[in-house]
């Protein structure tokens, strides 16, 4: 994992993923609660494989802005790049594009490389 490494992922926008479904709006369109869900997997999907069994990434800061809808049945392709890594914190400027190719929407979003158990254990 480098800084300027990028990662892209193809979405199909499903009922599930609707504005509807997930309560945040009353149309029924890609949600934006969808669209921060596909932006963090696409990041954390990017890294994930760099770690060791031990370990995983928890996002801690997405700044999301949703800027154009997008229809059930379309696809949407996101695509993550890493910006910056600080020790344990990744940083990542992300992009989601229409069949179009239009910018939907954009996001900074930080992950944390934490151990799973110890991670885990202050929850309890």
């Amino acid at each position: 994992m480098n800084i300027n490494d990028v990662s892209k992922k193809k979405y199909t926008v499903t009922d599930k993923d609707s504005a509807v479904n997930l309560g945040s709006g009353g149309l029924n369109v890609f949600g934006t609660p969808a669209l921060v869900a596909k932006m963090e997997q696409t990041a954390l999907e990017m890294v994930r494989p760099t770690l060791d069994e031990n370990s995983d990434t928890v996002g801690i800061e997405i700044n999301v802005k949703h800027v154009k809808a997008t229809a059930i049945g379309k696809t949407v392709t996101v695509e993550a790049k890493i910006v910056k890594i600080d020790g344990r914190k990744i940083c990542f400027e992300i992009t989601a594009t229409d069949e179009a190719g239009d910018v939907i929407g954009t996001a900074y979003h930080e992950r944390f490389v934490v151990d799973k158990q110890r991670f885990m254990s202050k929850l309890q």
